[in-house]
């Protein structure tokens, strides 16, 4: 994790206009809302709010404000996640038990935390050394906060979608664009480099600029989208075994899946979809989202290609990707479900899956304390997700972003793009 000195005044509005966003996301929810975990990978909401906390709490105030006491000292066992060198841990399984704290004693809290922060950046000594210090560890403490801001709508939706009320979070106002026509663009053999080069924020997952050889491939200008998916079920997808690894084949049996998640076929064959906006009939043209590495793997064979790698998906950004900003689905548009942009969404929507392993970089190195914990550890059995969703700040993305999940989940908001060879 890196990033130059930012100035005062920039660090504390970046640091404000985070938390309301944070704040904003909980306003169209209720109290019941924020306490159920339905499952171990889904965490209450209230967890959220107080862990992205006590990360400011546990790696800023506690070292640098000499004026700060803990909020509750034993908050820090029940927040942390999984940061060993920080000390014992609530199970994550079971934060669902925990009815106390309240959902309001985590808005004071967090008010608590807010307002000494705000002081302590405000009242930045002479040291240049601990200011560059404390403003690095202030920035990473806002993108992961944006980190928890996405896994919170991950949580929302799978709380509130299995609920057979299909309750509204938040009604789709925006406004969907004709899907430009799939072509398939053309990257040449050759040597590119990979990985993050700057002064920038970045993560350390991101860091060993390195060069890698790609043959030549192609691929998709489009995501993939509903129809395309509906035609793989209605021809069989989930019951040729021919299209699946061994280990996707058992899973999908063992779980008894048959279409991507929030998916239901109401009578007469339709398919219906539980989006953050209510239930509704499934849109052919909206890119597919909630499907596992499973499925997306098993998909591109039945189309006769395959994913891209995330090496062929980082390149391919660089050429066709755009303009991360103006022309993306992110959280700041608040359409809270994936739509067609009428552009090749290498950014926003959905996060596309790859081929490629979760592994280090060539001169990774792990940084030293809890924070080295941030992702080295994780760096087996998981795949590479590249481009970010509609859930995604389009202040926390990069080309070079390495987002990571086991191959089986599904309450992510992921998708796939096709790629093949020449």
């Amino acid at each position: 994790m890196n990033n130059p000195t930012i100035p005062t005044t920039e660090i504390i509005t970046r640091f404000l206009q985070v938390r309301k966003q944070t704040k904003e996301l909980c306003d169209p929810l209720e109290i019941e809302d924020f306490v159920v975990q339905p499952v171990i990978d889904v965490s209450p909401l209230k967890w959220h709010l107080a862990h992205t906390t006590w990360f400011f709490e546990t790696f800023v105030l506690v070292p640098y404000s000499k004026r700060y006491s803990l909020f509750d000292k034993r908050y820090p066992y029940l927040f942390n996640s999984y940061y060993i060198s920080a000390g014992e841990r609530w199970t994550r399984a079971n934060r669902g038990q925990l009815t106390r704290p309240t959902v309001n004693d985590i808005f004071n809290y967090r008010a608590h935390v807010d307002k000494h922060m705000a002081d302590l950046l405000s009242s930045f000594g002479t040291d240049p050394k601990v200011e560059r210090e404390i403003t690095s560890l202030v920035e990473l403490g806002c993108h992961h906060e944006q980190q928890h801001q996405e896994l919170f709508l991950y949580d929302v939706k799978r709380i509130l979608g299995d609920n057979p009320l299909f309750p509204v979070y938040k009604p789709f106002t925006g406004t969907r664009s004709e899907v430009s026509k799939i072509e398939w663009l053309t990257v040449k053999e050759g040597l590119y480099k990979i990985g993050f080069e700057g002064n920038e924020f970045h993560f350390d997952n991101e860091k060993g600029c390195h060069s890698v050889f790609l043959h030549d491939y192609e691929i998709s200008s489009n995501l993939v989208n509903n129809g395309d998916y509906i035609n793989f079920i209605e021809d069989g997808g989930y019951h040729n075994h021919k299209l699946w690894l061994s280990e996707a084949w058992d899973w999908l049996k063992t779980n008894e899946i048959k279409a991507p998640r929030y998916w239901h076929q109401e009578d007469g064959g339709v398919w219906w979809n539980y989006n953050l906006g209510g239930y509704e009939k499934v849109n052919h043209e909206d890119p597919l989202v909630h499907v596992s590495y499973y499925e997306a793997e098993a998909f591109a064979r039945w189309k006769g290609c395959r994913l891209p790698t995330e090496f062929e998906w980082e390149i391919a950004c660089q050429e066709f990707g755009g303009n991360v900003v103006k022309e993306s689905n992110f959280i700041e548009s608040e359409n809270f479900q994936a739509i067609g942009t009428g552009t090749k969404d290498f950014y926003g929507n959905v996060w596309e899956w790859t081929s490629s392993a979760y592994m280090p970089y060539p001169y990774f190195q792990i940084a030293k304390g809890a924070l080295g914990e941030y992702n080295g550890k994780f760096m087996v059995n998981q795949m590479v997700l590249r481009g970010g969703s509609f859930a995604t700040s389009n202040t926390h993305i990069r080309r070079t972003y390495r987002n990571f999940f086991h191959p089986h989940l599904r309450w992510l908001f992921a998708g796939l793009r096709l790629a093949r060879h020449t």
